[in-house]
């Protein structure tokens, strides 16, 4: 099995390996281009980086990811500012969802074993966002978890465990704080 196949396993792999260097380095050289400040056809290199189109794509430079073909992105996403995504696994974003300024989106993880860890062996779990999500500033998400969809989450909360659908969630760890009403209940 390759290391790229061991890595969206979410199985330990080398990120050494020549292949996910190789991949890393393209990633690298499209988000130069974007985060220049005269960066011309700014759709264009989202659609190489990524790998498809996406309808009513836009993400405000700078943006960081580690490969790019791993994120996918639904209708009218919207990142402001900084935002970082980590997406060694597959960062899926659902339609209709806005990112506040300096959002991290991290699915790789380092063993806590120290020995695997000198051997430089990582590993990484999916990020699920449902539709009609609203992420404040400053938030991390970690690897492995879903947010529901029409989900609120506050500004400058660390998400460690799964969110559900229709709340509003914030903190330190991130909790649900209340569920969202449809408006006239």
């Amino acid at each position: 099995m390759t290391e790229k196949e061991k890595m969206l396993r979410g199985e330990y792999y080398d990120p050494r390996d020549p292949t996910l260097v190789h991949l890393r380095d393209n990633a690298e050289n499209l988000m130069n281009q974007y985060n220049h400040p005269h960066g011309e056809e700014k759709g264009r290199l989202l659609d190489m980086l990524f790998g498809y189109h996406a309808e009513g794509l836009s993400i405000r430079a700078p943006f960081y990811c580690d490969y790019g073909i791993n994120i996918k992105v639904g209708r009218n996403f919207y990142a402001n500012y900084n935002c970082v995504f980590l997406d060694v696994a597959r960062i899926t974003i659902g339609d209709d969802v806005f990112f506040g300024p300096n959002v991290s989106l991290i699915t790789v993880n380092h063993p806590i074993d120290p020995e695997k860890r000198k051997q430089g062996l990582e590993y990484a779990e999916e990020i699920t966002i449902g539709d009609n999500v609203w992420i404040g500033a400053d938030v991390t998400v970690n690897p492995g978890v879903t947010i529901g969809e029409n989900t609120v989450i506050g500004s400058g909360a660390v998400v460690v465990k799964d969110i559900p659908a229709n709340v509003v969630a914030a903190g330190n760890p991130c909790k649900t704080i209340r569920t969202i009403e449809a408006e006239g209940e």
